[in-house]
């Protein structure tokens, strides 16, 4: 494969890769965590790293180290499902792994994985969030990460060009963003925090970097390594059952402090319950209270409360009339499988977010415009916050592209 795209290649893998952008996303809803995928990298004939002697693999040891920290969080969380990736030495490939999470309807992925260097004297810990490589240290990371994609088979077509080599691949990275990323940078901090108490003392602390299996992942996502198998430090603490142990304790006790994070600002009283199956309104109104009635007393007749029937939606707001019969323009900034609260931090401090429950997901999405040049003229404003925002069109409760 030539080193270099042309600019009709590129724009090709970007709109190909747009077909697998994470926005269906399944985390933050109201509700516990419930759901854990743990991904031990390579695999297989996918060895990873090896130590200077080639007796110890990074594939051996991060198994070792993920099967742990899934027991420890197994019977310290019987309410969390805990799915793995692999479970003993078989080749996964990478779209696979991210497919495993997204079909389990995961809240949170980790990948675990040990890093190397040609030089001995890099050591320590690091956890990585999808995003743009700011250095040339997290290029060199990913590319070597995403090189796995070369063992499978047709890998050229699978990934639609992309070339783990080509800076010129990883501009996808810069277009299209994790929908998740503030989530999975708090939970990589809460790693890194961890680590400080050993056995592998050195932090070296959150970075970003374009990996392939955290960008297809649509959840809370990061990757971490472990510690050096080029450092005789670290490799003394990464090939013994002792250090391996006090590994996954660190990051069970991460997913913890996560876990009580993500449930104290995700199980408040944060608006109505969950709408029936095909609910048709724009969002769901606030339950009409039931007037009480004292015995041999006639209710009080209310003309300007209209009745709500049961299995009936309320009667929309003055303001969502409007917006329900006439034809109007919108900036749509994400579709999710279930409702988010209110706070959720999803919405990035928008209240002023819109649902429409519509192909069984909530789209959101913000304004009421009367043309799609005045949405369009904020959409760039929109897109500092939501990356893959875009222009729709809501004819009667209903979204339309064009």
């Amino acid at each position: 494969m030539a080193n270099h795209f042309t600019r009709h290649g590129l724009m090709c893998i970007i709109a190909a890769l747009f077909i697998f952008l994470p926005i269906d996303g399944y985390s933050q809803t109201e509700g516990g965590l419930k759901c854990l995928v743990l991904d031990a990298g390579h695999g297989g004939r996918d060895s990873g790293c090896l130590s200077k002697d080639k007796k110890y693999s990074e594939k051996n040891i991060v198994l070792s180290v993920v099967l742990k920290l899934g027991k420890m969080i197994e019977d310290e969380h019987p309410d969390v499902k805990v799915v793995y990736t692999r479970k003993k030495d078989v080749f996964i490939p990478l779209a696979e792994r991210a497919d495993i999470a997204n079909r389990n309807k995961a809240d949170l992925f980790i990948s675990v994985h040990v890093n190397a260097n040609p030089s001995p004297v890099p050591r320590g810990s690091e956890t990585f969030t999808m995003g743009t490589h700011v250095s040339d240290r997290n290029f060199e990371v990913s590319k070597r990460e995403n090189a796995v994609i070369k063992m499978e088979d047709d890998y050229s077509t699978k990934y639609e060009g992309f070339n783990p080599d080509s800076p010129e691949s990883y501009i996808i990275f810069s277009l299209l963003q994790n929908a998740y990323s503030e989530q999975s940078i708090k939970f990589a901090k809460f790693i890194q925090d961890e680590y400080a108490k050993g056995p592998v003392k050195h932090g070296r602390g959150v970075k970003q970097a374009g990996f392939l299996v955290l960008w297809r992942t649509t959840m809370p996502s990061v990757l971490t390594e472990i510690g050096f198998l080029s450092n005789l430090d670290d490799l003394k603490i990464l090939v013994t059952e002792e250090g391996q142990r006090k590994i996954a304790r660190r990051l069970a006790d991460a997913f913890t402090r996560y876990k009580d994070d993500y449930e104290s600002r995700n199980t408040l009283d944060n608006g109505p319950a969950e709408p029936n199956n095909e609910p048709k309104d724009i969002e769901q109104m606030p339950k009409v209270k039931e007037q009480e009635v004292k015995p041999n007393q006639e209710p009080e007749v209310k003309t300007k409360e209209p009745e709500v029937k049961p299995q009936q939606n309320p009667e929309p707001r003055e303001k969502d009339k409007i917006e329900q019969v006439d034809k109007f323009y919108a900036i749509q900034i994400m579709a999710v499988n279930k409702k988010l609260a209110s706070n959720a931090p999803d919405l990035k401090g928008r209240r002023d977010a819109r649902f429409i429950y519509q192909d069984g997901r909530y789209k959101y999405y913000l304004g009421n415009y009367k043309n799609r040049e005045a949405a369009a003229k904020d959409l760039p404003k929109v897109r500092k916050s939501f990356k893959g925002a875009f222009v729709i069109v809501v004819r009667e409760g209903v979204i339309y592209s064009k």
